[in-house]
Order: C-alpha cells, then sequence, then structure tokens
C-alpha cells in the first residue's frame, strides 16, 4: 500500500501544468482527541492521495493541522473525506487569497507531539475555556476601543510585510517565544483592558486565549479564522481593511497582498520592498526580504559569501555544508548581520510605498506549454542552458522560466543558439543557450507562453 510520494517536485508541477486543471490552496486546523496518529494519518493519506491533493500536514493526539493544494473539482470529494470524522463535520476550509497551482507538490503528513509549537502543558489549565470569536467587522470594531489592546501572534518576518494597525509585533522566530514576552508585557493590563489577537488562519489563537485566560486576563478575543478568512469576508462584504501590507503565508508563494501597501524594506538596500527570498545557499537558506535589483546581483543569495559558495563545484558546496554544526544554521528566519535594513521589532508606522496592483476581481491567466528544462548557467557570461524536449522555440516568443528558487520571470527571446550556433528558430532535441540577467536553476522549467488573457 502506497503511504509516500513517488513523484519529485519537479515532476509533480509537470503533471499539473500538463493537466492544466484550476487547483484551490486552502487551510484549516482542529482541535480533537485522536487515539491513534499514525492510523489517522495513514488513512488521511490513502484518501487524499487518491485525489491527487497535495499539501503540508501536522496531526498529533490533540488534532491537526493543515495547509494543502487540491484540484478544484475535487474539492466536494476532499470534504467528504473530512466528513467521515466527527470532529471535521462542517470544518471551515481557508480559502487562500491568491491562487497558485504550483503551492504544494509533495503531500506530506506528519506526526508529530503538538500540531502547534507553542510550549505549553496543556494539562496546566483548560485548553477548551477560548476568547471570544470575532468576525471581520466586529474585530475592526474593537480595533477602535481605545481600552483594546492588539497582539499580533505570528512572527517577525511575518508581521514586518503586514499587521494590522497599532498591533504588537513580538520580535520572536517563533509562536513558543512570543507566549512568556506577552504576558509579561501585558501584566499591568489584565483587569480593564480588553487583549486582542490574531494570527495567519487562527490555529495560534486557539491555544493563546485559552492560555491567556489562563493567565488572569478577564477579556480576550480572537479574529475568527485569522488573517486569511479575514481578507475573504472584508471583500465579499466591502468592510474596510484594518490590515495593511502583505499576509505571509507557507507555501512557495510566501506571501498574499491583502493592501497595496508596503511597510517594510529590502534587507540589503533599503528599497521599499515585501518579497521574501529563501537565500539559495544550500548551507544557509535564510528567509528575508529582498527587491528585485539584489536579487538579480545577489543571485537570490542573501551574502556575498553565500554568493561565493553557490559558485563552487557541487562537490564542494556539500562537503562546506555537512556537519551538524552547519545543518543547524539552516533555514533561519531573517537574522543575520549580513542584512543591513533588517527592521526585526522596529516596524515603521505608515507605508514607505504602494505597490502597483490589479483590481482583486481581476485575475491574470498564463497559458502555457512546457517546452524543456535547465541544464546548467554560466555565471560571468551569464549564458543559461536548457534542453529543448517538445515543440519549437523562436526568435521572439514570449517565455516563462519556473523553479522553486527562481519563482516566475517572464521575457522575450531575443536571440537563440542552438547546439552552439545561431538560430532563428531551434527544435526539439536542441540544446539551446541565451542570455538571461538571473541565475537559473537544475529544478528550473522553461514554458512557452501561448497566450496572455485578462479574465474579469
Amino acid at each position: 500500500m502506497q503511504l509516500y510520494n513517488t513523484l519529485s517536485a519537479e515532476e509533480r508541477a509537470q503533471l499539473i501544468d500538463e493537466a492544466g486543471k484550476e487547483r484551490l490552496t486552502l487551510s484549516f486546523y482542529a482541535y480533537a482527541k485522536i487515539e491513534d496518529p499514525k492510523k489517522f494519518r495513514d488513512e488521511l493519506f490513502i484518501a487524499w492521495n487518491a485525489l491527487d491533493a497535495l499539501g503540508r500536514i501536522y496531526v498529533a493526539h490533540e488534532g491537526i493541522n493543515a495547509q494543502m493544494s487540491v484540484p478544484a473539482d475535487q474539492l466536494e470529494a476532499f470534504r467528504d473525506t473530512l466528513e467521515v470524522y466527527d470532529f471535521m463535520k462542517g470544518i471551515r476550509l481557508n480559502v487562500a487569497v491568491d491562487q497558485d497551482d504550483h503551492s504544494f507538490l509533495k503531500l506530506t503528513i506528519k506526526v508529530r507531539h503538538k500540531i502547534v509549537a507553542d510550549g505549553l502543558n496543556d494539562d496546566s489549565f483548560d485548553v477548551t475555556n477560548k476568547g471570544i470569536h470575532l468576525k471581520a467587522q466586529e474585530f475592526n470594531n474593537l480595533l477602535e476601543d481605545p481600552d483594546t489592546i492588539v497582539v499580533d501572534f505570528r512572527n517577525h518576518y511575518e508581521s514586518e510585510i503586514g499587521h494590522f494597525e497599532g498591533a504588537i509585533t513580538p520580535d520572536v522566530e517563533n509562536f513558543r517565544e512570543s507566549l512568556p514576552i506577552i504576558n509579561e508585557q501585558l501584566q499591568d493590563f489584565k483587569e480593564d483592558k480588553k487583549l486582542l489577537m490574531y494570527c495567519t488562519g487562527g490555529i495560534r489563537c486557539e491555544k493563546a486565549s485559552a492560555y491567556f485566560k489562563h493567565q488572569g486576563f478577564k477579556n480576550v478575543y480572537q479574529l475568527e479564522g485569522g488573517i486569511i478568512e479575514y481578507t475573504r469576508q472584508i471583500r465579499e462584504e466591502g468592510i474596510p481593511s484594518k490590515f495593511i501590507g502583505k499576509n505571509f503565508v507557507f507555501d512557495h508563494r510566501l506571501g498574499e497582498r491583502i493592501t497595496d501597501d508596503i511597510i517594510s524594506q529590502c534587507h540589503q538596500c533599503g528599497k521599499p520592498c515585501d518579497n521574501h527570498t529563501n537565500c539559495s545557499n544550500d548551507a544557509c537558506h535564510l528567509l528575508f526580504i529582498q527587491c528585485d535589483e539584489c536579487k538579480a546581483a545577489m543571485e537570490n543569495c542573501c551574502s556575498t559569501e553565500c554568493l561565493n559558495i553557490t559558485h563552487l563545484p557541487l562537490e564542494e558546496q556539500v562537503k562546506l555544508r555537512s556537519g551538524l554544526q552547519v545543518g543547524n544554521k539552516v533555514f533561519r528566519k531573517g537574522k543575520s548581520e549580513a542584512l543591513k535594513f533588517k527592521k526585526s521589532g522596529d516596524l515603521p508606522d505608515r507605508p514607505l510605498a504602494k505597490a502597483i496592483t490589479k483590481n482583486v476581481r481581476q485575475k491574470i491567466t498564463v497559458k502555457k506549454t512546457l517546452i524543456g528544462k535547465a541544464e546548467h548557467y554560466y555565471t560571468k557570461s551569464k549564458i543559461a542552458q536548457f534542453l529543448l524536449e517538445n515543440k519549437e522555440l523562436s526568435v521572439g516568443d514570449r517565455v516563462l522560466i519556473s523553479g522553486p528558487t527562481t519563482g516566475e520571470q517572464e521575457f522575450t527571446m531575443t536571440e537563440i543558439y542552438a547546439n552552439g550556433s545561431p538560430c532563428e528558430t531551434a527544435k526539439k532535441g536542441d540544446q539551446i543557450t541565451f542570455e538571461l540577467p538571473f541565475r537559473v536553476r537544475l529544478s528550473d522549467k522553461l514554458y512557452k507562453i501561448t497566450q496572455n488573457s485578462d479574465n474579469v
């Protein structure tokens, strides 16, 4: 019985593109008593794998926490797999503001001690005695009350690019760190202030609100469904947004724009920017904010040191990142002395710039055909090499290069070399090279854009 992925992320992405079906990125959670998490995990994998549902899911004795990508035409069948369990009957699915067919490319369900690492002893307080849940308009109303204290229970790299007006945004790297810091900070306000809390999808507040009521806070409220559900409600009901900027999300998109306010800076040059990058050095993967200009100049790296490492032969790179001490540095969340304009814990109180966005009802559809895969990038000459596996490619064609680290880059072909010689049209099987201002990786795919259309 198959209980694991048989396809790589790249192979899955290709199948998704070839299928041409719309997918929905969504999230949900539920606290419940699960006697056998491993059995529960196996049942979910079998059911979801059959539906081509992908995502990152944690299950534990205390419940489930899921971020997923589901084929739109299988949504009702997916709901049926949840309804099998009493504690998930009628569960709310937080559907993403922005959709991306490649948000998740594997189905990973892990059994954990907890579905959110909160560091709390659940036996020491009543986890079911939660705060009052508020819808978007109710939340906005309470924000305007001078006796309200609003707290962001996300991490610094999340709140840096977007948060509610006037919110306390702790300079922490994880949820576990924030609880004692906020508790100490608000000791004098337990009796007379309203404690208003929020997070991405609501799951952190479910536990935090019960914890703070246990700590003696009399008036505890939480945003129902978190920022994701808040955004859906304000757009459907025409409610003004009290959230400014982007909402950080935990898939390859790394953010959904809620308003066109840019409240953060490129960590390398200081230019207004709110796009996160994972450093392309496999021994680092630092999460930081990087503008397009720095991305091109630094080739998705956070420092000159990391840039130099990525230019070394693969064997040398593997040696440099071997060992536990080096391994512990991977996937740091924005704490680095190399980032001169990092503002963690010192967030601006007004937007630094405005993003250029289309009407929220307008969705850009790019029809594309997969035609090749990356083979090499010559850094000094800035030449990319691809193998053309499908169809022809001509000068003047509009193409898209896409990959987990590269993101999505569109441009027009102005010059092509096929098997070392200049040509107007390259054919299937040709090894093609052309100049690119950004680095490509072996995981990158080359697509030919067949149509751009705006669907309103």
